[in-house]
């Protein structure tokens, strides 16, 4: 047999900790670590397999070899097996050979808490660390004054393998995107980038989401350092970083964490809890203490160690209900007869009271599409203690409204406004994400009708009240520039059409929002409260024209704001103000700069005429399929 020698990294209190779930730093102890023994140099390595007869660590050391080097079960009934072996070190390739207790079932899987793996179609785990040296103490210790809810939060999503391409082909490196994308992402000017999954997965169609490696960045783009580079990149120059994180289900690839120790390990063992029927993959088991430790660890982890600003979590709609994609039948209720997944409610409101304890400055996001009540709440006031909550009700009426002819808009007034009956309860992201352009649903700008100047007029106009409706917000890459296509994740974006003016235009028109959303504090200050929103006309269904006041902590700041979803021009249109002040014209996203006409008063008088309710108005002159913004 292998030299394994006999060794731990786990004290009493950690098992306890493991035993209750609330051990949330599990990334330090299970895994594989360099590490010295008595003199001498190797690796620890630690695994939880509680159904195993027996774990053996295979590699290209023993020539992949089972009973080589075989790990001891601890003595404390924790399931961990564990031991050091001498004279290995950073690189190594290896996996867990485990013999069940269950019939004696032979598995070989990669290492759960690996911080390397191979390059996908292999998958082997690597044994790495990672030291890096991180230049952004400044954001760090201010990132808070960024990331509070009461800042600007302007998210340009990305997947980093479509992004762009070098040779026609080739994804760009870590390294390359913290030079290119960095510099990108600065220039138009967003808060924070957004990625799709970095964790290891092993299927380039599932786009990231269906992980086995949670603990490893994609060796697709580089090093694990190389990230913690690419991040650090960022934050140098004042950018937040957002992951997308998968909690709600895993797949069932051979080397991965399902049946793991030939029990169901880390999935629930009833199939109506524990397995998806829309991903065809494994749900975890929200109610076995180890496994929210490990999920828990695993968020933890990537805040910690790669510096992360926020988790956007995936699907959290799918993790609530129990019958979420059942039939009647396939689904069982809960202990008070009612649909919900207490588990991974439970789980949830922990993971984000770690989170906001552990980090000063940090937010989650949940992607969550049902009228769950208090997703964004805090705990203690029984809410799930996301910092955000995706508003997909505003995302699919908004684009529904929109792909309609404008002759035909007049008799949808209601579909474009009734997003302000909800939209302060809870704290909402505007997303237009990946899912919007891919599987038939064609790109944005082809979502609108019309000829090509109105399609651009549309997306503009689309653009301006995105960004001047309460909440923040998030675009996926390529909406910036108006990409025609769908999104094709093995692609690069379509880059050349910013050789023409109506995409140059477009480009434009999101630099200027987001220049105008960090300079305007009646955007974001108050950007989840009803004292940020006043309307000033929502019901002019004749015209199909919005009005509205956005306001921040001082009134000298707010903003009035004029949307106009017909490719008619309206002359001398009234409008009610509550102050006597002349205004100026702070944005038009009909301005011959964005291929527009131009049409819209730079300044405008206002009148003792009154309108709207109030004592005083003023004229504007809305421009076609057009959005203006007076100060």
């Amino acid at each position: 047999m292998g030299n394994v020698i006999s060794h731990s990294f786990f004290t009493e209190f950690d098992i306890d900790l493991f035993k209750g779930g609330k051990h949330f730093r599990l990334y330090n102890k299970l895994g594989s670590h360099i590490t010295e023994v008595d003199g001498q140099k190797g690796v620890y390595f630690a695994v939880w397999a509680p159904s195993a007869k027996s774990v053996s660590v295979i590699g290209d050391f023993n020539n992949w070899k089972e009973g080589e080097h075989q790990l001891n079960v601890r003595w404390d009934s924790s399931g961990i097996w564990e031991g050091f072996i001498p004279n290995l070190g950073k690189g190594e390739h290896y996996k867990y050979k485990i013999t069940s207790n269950n019939n004696s079932i032979k598995t070989e899987k990669a290492d759960p808490f690996a911080r390397l793996c191979e390059q996908p179609p292999k998958t082997a785990s690597i044994v790495w660390d990672a030291p890096y040296n991180w230049k952004d103490t400044n954001w760090m210790n201010t990132r808070e004054n960024h990331n509070g809810l009461d800042k600007p939060y302007s998210v340009y999503e990305v997947h980093l393998a479509s992004w762009k391409k070098k040779n026609g082909w080739e994804s760009l490196s870590y390294l390359e995107y913290a030079d290119e994308l960095v510099s990108y992402v600065k220039e138009m000017g967003f808060t924070h980038v957004e990625f799709m999954p970095v964790m290891e997965y092993p299927y380039d169609p599932s786009w990231g989401y269906q992980l086995t490696g949670y603990f490893a960045p994609t060796s697709r783009f580089g090093k694990p350092e190389e990230f913690k580079h690419l991040v650090d990149r960022f934050h140098q120059e004042g950018i937040g970083v957002i992951l997308d994180w998968v909690p709600s289900h895993f797949p069932e690839d051979a080397h991965g964490l399902g049946f793991f120790d030939g029990s169901h390990l880390y999935e629930h063992p009833d199939r109506r809890k524990g397995y998806h029927p829309d991903w065809k993959s494994l749900i975890f088991n929200y109610g076995r203490n180890e496994v929210r430790a490990f999920l828990i660890s695993n968020a933890i982890f990537w805040l910690e160690q790669f510096h992360v600003d926020g988790l956007r979590v995936d699907a959290v709609a799918s993790m609530l209900y129990l019958d979420y994609s059942r039939e009647d039948g396939e689904w069982e209720p809960n202990m008070y007869g009612n649909n919900e997944n207490l588990e991974a409610l439970s789980f949830l409101r922990e993971l984000n009271t770690e989170i906001y304890a552990s980090f000063t400055g940090v937010q989650t996001i949940a992607e969550e599409s049902t009228a769950f009540n208090g997703v964004s709440k805090p705990v203690h006031f029984g809410g799930l203690g996301f910092g955000m909550k995706w508003m997909m009700g505003w995302m699919h009426d908004t684009l529904e409204y929109f792909k309609k002819e404008p002759i035909h808009r007049s008799h949808h007034q209601g579909d474009i406004s009734f997003s302000l009956t909800y939209a302060f309860t809870e704290n909402f992201m505007l997303p237009f994400s990946h899912d919007e352009v891919v599987y038939g649903k064609k790109s944005l700008v082809y979502r609108m009708p019309g000829d090509e100047w109105q399609r651009f007029a549309n997306l503009r106009l689309l653009y301006g009240y995105m960004f001047t409706h309460p909440g923040t917000n998030l675009l996926f890459m390529g909406g910036e520039f108006g990409q025609t296509s769908e999104w094709n994740f093995q692609e690069s974006l379509e880059w050349h059409l910013l050789d023409y003016d109506f995409h140059k235009g477009v480009q434009a028109v999101i630099k200027d929002l987001n220049k105008l959303y960090k300079q305007e504090p009646a955007l974001f200050e108050k950007q989840f409260s009803p004292d940020g929103f006043e309307w000033i006309e929502w019901n002019d269904h004749a015209n199909s024209v919005l009005t509205y006041i956005r306001k921040g902590n001082d009134a000298k700041n707010d903003l009035i704001i004029a949307c106009n979803f017909t490719p008619i021009e309206r002359k001398n249109y009234r409008v009610g103000v509550p102050k006597s002040k002349d205004l100026k014209l702070v944005f038009n996203s009909d301005d011959k700069k964005y291929a527009g006409r131009g049409t819209a008063k730079k300044q405008v008088t206002v009148q003792k005429i009154k309108a709207h309710g109030r004592e005083q108005s003023i004229q504007l002159n809305l421009p076609p399929l057009g959005v203006v913004i007076y100060k």
